[in-house]
């Protein structure tokens, strides 16, 4: 029986390629023998040529390539330079998103002081920053009958969060995209197309950083409640999403689709 969590030589797209999640994926399926395209905003190509410089001299192969999640013209310019640089698509892995501080909803605000447009553009990233990739390239696994999609969700697809309003509503929508995409391409393409979802819990970020960490370094009151809600008792690793994804993009879960995975030390099913 061929190892069914065998990836060597597969084709794998992965947006955001350059945050701290995207990264770690990165380096994570490259060094797995996977050929990995790079997708991200032109001003990311100095860092995605450092981070591909970085994990040479394993087995797999790494091009970035220069789009925008929300551009339907660009990224069927990027698919069309992957298919002549690698051939195909096997796995898309969305994993562009993020937060913008005016979308939230600060402890001294109300619904009053809540900025629309940031609230827009974080739904836009999220939600359509995967429905449009997954339109795009999405082609070449429809055509073949097989491919699997990886999204991103959060804990704020399960039950809402205080204070992060946009993103939350923009995180439960990933879930419902996610599951109805699943019966949509079962049902017109086959059961080789799959779509699911991790649901990671809290990683320290960029867009997070204001809301967990002081300017002096320590933990925010909002950072400490975390960590007192999840049975792990700390924040998690970029690293520690990995083998739920390795799991979804292989054969190994070639009946798996419709579904979230959920990766979070525990927080989302403990209670006091």
């Amino acid at each position: 029986m061929n190892d069914l969590f065998d990836l060597k030589g597969r084709v794998i797209v992965v947006t955001g390629a350059c945050g701290v999640l995207g990264s770690a994926i990165v380096k994570y399926f490259f060094r797995l023998g996977c050929k990995v395209a790079l997708l991200g905003l032109e001003r990311a190509r100095e860092r995605s040529q450092n981070l591909i410089a970085s994990i040479e001299g394993t087995s797999g192969e790494a091009e970035f390539f220069a789009s925008d999640v929300l551009q339907e013209d660009l990224l069927r310019l990027s698919l069309e330079q992957i298919m002549r640089r690698f051939g195909t698509i096997d796995v898309l892995i969305n994993a562009a998103g993020g937060n913008l501080s005016p979308a939230n909803v600060a402890p001294d605000q109300t619904i009053f002081d809540m900025d629309i447009d940031a609230m827009k553009q974080v739904c836009d990233l999220n939600i359509f920053g995967t429905i449009i990739p997954t339109k795009v390239f999405l082609k070449p696994m429809a055509d073949k009958g097989k491919g699997s999609i990886i999204n991103f969700c959060s804990m704020s697809s399960f039950r809402p969060l205080t204070r992060v309003a946009g993103y939350g509503i923009a995180k439960a929508g990933i879930a419902s995209w996610t599951q109805w995409l699943a019966g949509e391409l079962a049902a017109k393409f086959g059961e080789g197309l799959r779509v699911n979802a991790i649901a990671p819990g809290f990683i320290l970020s960029k867009q997070n950083h204001p809301l967990l960490i002081n300017p002096d370094g320590s933990l925010t009151d909002r950072s400490q409640s975390i960590i007192a809600h999840t049975p792990f008792g700390r924040f998690l690793k970029p690293d520690e999403i990995l083998g739920a994804l390795h799991y979804l993009a292989s054969d190994a879960s070639a009946a798996v689709t419709g579904t979230i995975s959920v990766v979070d030390g525990g927080f989302n099913s403990f209670s006091i």
